[in-house]
């Protein structure tokens, strides 16, 4: 039996077209798409990285731990 309460996440289709930054002082990003979620749970988040325009996966508690571009 599971006795943790579950876990609230974010409007995940409204994260899509904010802003982040990698870190404190990392490239900003941009959210571009919500993905699948693996076999561990944490969905996968498309990024766009705004210095290379790159698209890569990114794991949502990774962008959750972000902090946001204004």
């Amino acid at each position: 039996m599971n006795n943790m309460a579950p876990v609230s996440l974010p409007n995940l289709q409204g994260l899509v077209g904010t802003w982040r930054r990698f870190g404190q002082v990392g490239p900003v990003y941009e959210i571009v798409s919500v993905g699948d979620t693996p076999a561990d749970g944490d969905r996968i988040v498309r990024v766009r990285v705004l210095e290379t325009s790159e698209e890569i996966n990114y794991r949502l508690a990774d962008v959750l731990d972000d902090p946001r571009e204004r």
